[in-house]
């Protein structure tokens, strides 16, 4: 039988701004209007308006962009987008905003998810939308940003926040970082992933913007974790233990532990959990496997204590996350016991 709701794509509303950076106001564009689902479909519509009438928006450049809408768009988002702005003085002044800006933000319904980009958060703590919040923004403006907003948690060693429906990114390239991952949590890995393959860029990288902060460039000599991380991810299935690894570069546990860090932002461990989930997730969407296969075959060893790992990185269950993004291709899997409970 046929639904009875028509297929709408979710409707994205970029808000451009005076000095804004060409760069990232295509990256929404860029990353959810290539995403599509399996029958080929656009699962986003993206619109982008300006806080005035249609027009000229100035930005960083030696060229201006023409803008088709106005603010009266942001009142039809399922989810708004504000990226940064070179100079977002016009706009925000000591964390309050002009009357312009104000007035535009108003067009915003109730439960629109909200989301921005490096300074773009800026616009969002000065709307109030972050009080109280963890959020971040580009390490530079890290400390202005919080005091300017001092209720905020700011974190400025990640690349982005999800705080459900509040996101915000880290500087200028963490934009692709935040909107692959809001597809992810809307349509599943593999749309995101192929949304990651046509744009050139990884699905997920590992750490934070920790990894990008100036310190002094490491001798040219100094031996790398480049070919460990590749060992580790052709045997995910195995125990995996640090000191393989760092055997493999041949360095000491310690050693290697702090250029692993220095490199990926992150610990051996936590960087092998991860690697460990999206494998996991990946099965759960593509396979008739059962969730202990799937455990087994991910290194988590056991069902339950996939499950451990999953809640926790993800907020769902394994059957949970099946349920909502296994393909229709694939057969009816094992379930997990009455015990499996979680966000789906």
């Amino acid at each position: 039988m046929a639904s009875s709701h028509a297929f709408r794509p979710h409707r994205v509303v970029v808000l451009a701004l005076d000095g804004l950076l060409p760069f990232e106001l295509g990256i929404p564009q860029r990353i959810f209007g290539k995403a599509r689902d399996g029958a080929g479909r656009p699962v986003y519509e993206v619109v982008t308006c300006s806080a005035r009438p249609p027009g000229p928006v100035a930005t960083d450049a030696d060229f201006a962009v023409l803008v088709a809408h106005g603010p009266e768009a942001l009142g039809t988002a399922d989810t708004v987008v504000i990226p940064a702005s070179y100079d977002l003085g016009p706009v925000v002044r000591d964390g309050v905003l002009t009357p312009e800006l104000a007035a535009a933000l108003a067009h915003i319904r109730p439960g629109t998810r909200l989301v921005s980009i490096c300074t773009g958060g800026y616009v969002l703590g000065a709307a109030g939308y972050l009080d109280g919040r963890p959020a971040t923004t580009h390490w530079m403006h890290a400390e202005h940003f919080q005091r300017i907003f001092p209720t905020i948690r700011v974190d400025a060693g990640v690349l982005f926040v999800d705080d459900g429906d509040v996101l915000t990114s880290a500087g200028v390239a963490a934009g692709i970082d935040l909107c692959l991952h809001i597809v992810r949590r809307d349509h599943g890995a593999a749309v995101a992933n192929d949304v990651a393959r046509r744009t050139v860029v990884p699905p997920h990288r590992d750490g934070g913007q920790a990894q990008f902060v100036r310190r002094p460039v490491p001798e040219a000599q100094s031996a790398g974790t480049a070919g460990a991380r590749a060992w580790a991810l052709g045997r995910l299935h195995e125990p995996i233990r640090l000191r393989d690894m760092a055997a493999r570069e041949s360095l000491s546990v310690r050693t290697f532990t702090r250029r692993f860090r220095e490199e990926v932002g992150v610990s051996p461990g936590q960087w092998l959990t991860r690697q460990r989930v999206e494998h996991a997730c990946r099965l759960l969407e593509s396979s008739g496997l059962s969730i202990d296969q799937v455990a087994r075959d991910s290194g988590f060893g056991t069902a339950q204590s996939m499950r451990q790992h999953l809640q926790a990185t993800l907020g769902v269950t394994p059957t949970a996350y099946r349920r909502t993004f296994r393909s229709a291709a694939v057969g009816d899997p094992e379930q997990e016991g009455p015990a499996a409970v979680g966000r789906g």
